[in-house]
């Protein structure tokens, strides 16, 4: 039988080597032994005696992966394991992944094990800080992994922290990653590295940290299991916590707060309010107040509060846009994030002020979903567009414009009764239901979602000029107006 010895560092990339030139030469798993050791100088000088069909190794990615990734585990028969599972993969007999296969199997299990082995190194290490004679920082760890990952699982440090120099020593194999270089040799001494000034501090933010209320010790122990306690610092501190952990939360839950939070009474205020009962208001501030408990959709449960219209209450012409986005929530006024910035420099350009305009949203609420620590906009549906229709309705009873500006297809649902085909019908002018003309335009945020920058100055150019056109449409309508009255 053919003994094939493999170094410690490098032993996957030596089983490489080695595999495909046992598989060259026809030599069958059976005729080989594997093990791990020191490599000699003439270790493979004596060719093995070729005993079957040569073959070409050829496997797929993700064979590849995932046999390489068995091989750090610390089975002493994964290597002819997997000697075994290249040639039937290669010669077409057994298929990557096929579980019904026993060996396949166990080194699909042996490489899950290895993964899960990887993430807990990644987790658990606890660096040092060591003296050092260079202006780069110096770290060092002892860790004691269940498997032979470090040279699968060091790359990760190295990117993470590459600019100080750092060892980490386990009991067979040590990563030194010093002056921007990762290298790896045997492990000499086990010697761990002496405490530093930093582990007080964070002992003391582990503790403050820690929520006794939310104490789960299996789900804890299963995430960070007790054999690797001995090597954090944090550790000693975890028994006294545990015992401890029911007084805390009692005394916690006794000093909570009896008075509800302001907006929870304010949550609580609105949900007694009958929904879609309300009077019609004698003036925009009867209007106002009425909407601050608005429940008449599910959007004001995840919203800050309603953003509700502003300007002068007899202005000649009315902005109605879709929805307030992000930063009008927050700050309660519309039109005053990106997409307010656009419409206020162009509006300025087409010879329309702010202060003349009353400016609102067919839905005063903002609707979102949430994406890490980002609210992004969603688009209102149509119950929610009708929900919100009735404070539209009488915030026009009460400006009485002489013509309303349409921005986007939400607010020519509201106004006209579609929003289909908006930009086909931009730049015309349609009637309400009571008659009140609508002339019709994009959003601004549309230009602002244009992944083209020329084509964001083309649309906003065209934007500018829809401005324009209304701008002398309300000029008419004033002066007929005035005709009118004399």
């Amino acid at each position: 039988m053919h003994q094939v010895v493999l170094p410690v560092i490098g032993t996957v990339a030596a089983w490489r080597a080695e595999a495909r030139r046992l598989a060259a030469g026809g030599v069958p798993p059976e005729a080989v032994s594997w093990r791990v050791g020191q490599a000699e100088a003439d270790l493979f000088a004596t060719q093995p005696p070729a005993t079957g069909t040569p073959r070409q190794i050829n496997l797929s990615r993700v064979a590849i992966k995932g046999l390489e990734s068995a091989l750090c585990h610390r089975d002493p028969e994964r290597f002819a394991r997997a000697y075994a599972l290249v040639l039937r993969l290669s010669q077409g007999s057994l298929r990557w992944g096929d579980r019904a296969d026993p060996a396949m199997r166990k080194v699909m299990l042996q490489a899950k094990a290895v993964h899960r082995d990887i993430h807990k190194m990644h987790a658990f290490v606890r660096f040092r800080e060591v003296e050092s004679t260079d202006p780069r920082r110096a770290f060092a760890a002892w860790f004691e992994p269940e498997h032979p990952i470090v040279e699968a699982a060091t790359p990760f440090f190295a990117n993470r922290f590459g600019d100080m120099d750092w060892v980490i020593a386990t009991p067979a194999v040590t990563a030194r990653f010093i002056a921007g270089q990762l290298s790896f040799s045997e492990t000499e001494s086990t010697q761990r590295p002496p405490a530093d000034d930093t582990e007080d501090l964070w002992r003391t933010y582990y503790a403050s940290i820690f929520n006794p209320a939310r104490l789960m010790v299996k789900a804890m122990q299963s995430e960070m299991p007790k054999k690797y306690w001995h090597n954090l610092p944090e550790a000693d501190l975890i028994p006294n916590l545990i015992r401890t952990a029911e007084a805390r939360a009692a005394k916690m839950e006794a000093a909570r707060p009896t008075d509800p939070p302001a907006r929870r009474a304010a949550v609580a205020r609105a949900m007694a309010m009958p929904e879609k009962t309300e009077a019609a208001p004698g003036t925009m501030e009867d209007l106002r107040r009425q909407a601050q408990g608005c429940t008449r959709c599910p959007l004001h449960g995840s919203a800050t509060q309603i953003v509700f219209g502003e300007g002068p209450h007899d202005a000649d012409l009315m902005i109605v846009g879709e929805q307030p986005g992000d930063r009008e929530d927050l700050t309660g006024r519309p039109f005053v994030g990106p997409a307010g910035e656009v419409f206020d420099t162009e509006a300025r350009a087409a010879g329309l002020e702010r202060e003349q305009i009353y400016i609102t949203n067919a839905v005063k609420h903002f609707k979102f979903s949430v994406r890490g620590k980002r609210r992004i906009h969603q688009r209102p549906n149509a119950d929610e567009v009708q929900s919100c229709r009735w404070w539209l309705t009488r915030e026009r009873a009460l400006v009485r414009p002489k013509l309303i500006i349409a921005m986007g297809a939400t607010a020519c649902q509201t106004l006209t009764g579609s929003g289909a085909g908006l930009l086909r019908r931009r730049g015309t002018v349609e009637a309400a239901e009571d008659g009140m003309p609508v002339f019709i335009t994009v959003h601004p945020s549309y230009i602002l979602r244009l992944p083209d920058p020329a084509q964001q100055t083309a649309e906003r150019v065209a934007f500018r000029d829809d401005l324009e056109t209304a701008g002398h449409i309300l000029q008419t309508l004033c002066q007929s107006a005035a005709q009118t009255n004399a």
